[in-house]
């Protein structure tokens, strides 16, 4: 591996200082489980590492707000912080479910809420999840803040819409009363390997129909993607076989499904069509 410089800034204002918008050389890092793979691999060779390990307030911490509707996570909480809190596991228990075939403990320790969502990689588990429950990210940089859907992170395969001297401070999570959610992560392998396609799906159920919903689907493209024809043909529909085989033929045809080292285009095509009516079917009997 090659020799680079490492900081540990004590304040966000001296964060954002050390960066440089111009070098992608220089790069942040929170718990690093990602980029240590890729620099020890030669995929990615940085002059400046800027550490926020030693960075707390509005970048650390689970707060529930008094109005009870949602959830300010600081960019640098762990999973594991995620998977152990009683609050989420009470009102986002999607969440923890997701985590049980999410890597390994090890990597669940140490790997952060923020720095999961800037690798931009399609294939991780909790960006579809955040996408389905409407999460947003308040992003901060010399110009100030922004806030933005996370849909509107990414940008294509390791790719982001982030500036290189902008940090993710926080995860925004609004809690729908009476919705259900679920992640449901495709594997070819082993259970907790890269999924071949992962799909996250909230949504408002009352009876047999579909009264609202968020469908997304992961790892088969270069991003997390809303699959809004096929949301269109389950809304304020009655579910049956004959709106599942609508819903997954307009999912198909709504997405440029890529072939990889997990299957080829044609496959996931028949993988997206069959989860997506389990996924569906899974959601109306659970009452989570």
């Amino acid at each position: 591996m090659a020799s680079f410089d490492l900081v540990e800034p004590r304040s966000l204002e001296e964060a954002i200082g050390l960066l440089d918008p111009e070098d992608p050389a220089v790069r942040p890092v929170g718990g690093g489980t990602a980029l240590m793979l890729m620099m020890k691999a030669q995929i990615y060779k940085p002059q400046r590492l800027v550490c926020l390990r030693r960075l707390g307030g509005r970048l650390s911490g689970i707060a529930w707000d008094a109005a009870g509707s949602r959830f300010r996570i600081g960019a640098l909480t762990t999973f594991a912080a995620l998977e152990h809190s009683p609050e989420i596991a009470a009102h986002l228990p999607v969440v923890p479910r997701t985590m049980t075939t999410l890597a390994n403990v090890r990597v669940r320790n140490v790997a952060t809420v923020g720095g999961n969502i800037a690798h931009a990689d399609p294939h991780l588990d909790l960006p579809p999840v955040w996408l389905s429950l409407g999460a947003r990210v308040l992003v901060i940089g010399p110009a100030g803040e922004r806030t933005l859907d996370v849909a509107d992170v990414f940008a294509g395969y390791y790719e982001t819409t982030l500036a290189n001297d902008e940090l993710i401070v926080a995860l925004d999570v609004p809690v729908r009363p009476g919705w259900r959610s679920t992640y449901v992560k495709v594997t070819t392998r082993a259970q907790h390997d890269w999924p071949a396609l992962g799909i996250a799906l909230s949504a408002a159920v009352s009876g047999r129909v579909v009264t609202d919903l968020r469908l997304v689907l992961s790892a088969a493209l270069d991003k997390p993607t809303r699959l809004v024809a096929a949301e269109a043909v389950l809304r304020g529909a009655e579910i049956d076989d004959a709106v599942l085989r609508r819903a997954g033929d307009a999912a198909v045809a709504e997405t440029e499904i890529v072939t990889d080292s997990r299957g080829s285009a044609d496959y996931k095509q028949h993988l997206l069509r069959v989860h997506l009516g389990r996924t569906v079917r899974s959601l109306m009997e659970s009452g989570t």
